[in-house]
């Protein structure tokens, strides 16, 4: 006999945010992953080092560079079927410039953030 585990409610389910929005940036590169982290594996990731990103920037460290790294990791998202992501910050981090731009870029192809 096997017995089914308990349906959660939904004011639980929205506290449960298994997939985290990391974004690294250096003075030449800016990189964004999302980490799933019950299991501590990348779901999808994105750099400006990328071979077949890098024909198509102009610079790999401005802000335009960043909206389109943010924009790779979410179109990934979607086709694995992740809907939800929520944002990791650093402490330094401010919600301006490049991070801004990964974050708006990630919530423009339609991926809900937490």
């Amino acid at each position: 006999m096997v017995i089914p585990p308990p349906a959660q409610s939904p004011r639980i389910i929205n506290f449960l945010k298994p997939y985290i929005l990391k974004m690294h940036f250096t003075n030449k590169f800016v990189s964004a992953q999302v980490i799933h982290s019950p299991t501590a594996t990348i779901a999808s990731s994105a750099s400006s080092q990328e071979k077949a990103l890098r024909p198509s920037m102009e610079s790999a460290q401005d802000v335009a560079a960043a909206a389109k790294i943010g924009k790779i990791p979410g179109e990934r998202l979607l086709l694995k079927g992740i809907a939800a992501v929520e944002v990791h910050l650093k402490r330094e981090q401010k919600y301006q410039g490049k991070v801004k731009a990964v974050i708006d870029s990630v919530r423009e192809a339609s991926v809900k953030l937490l």
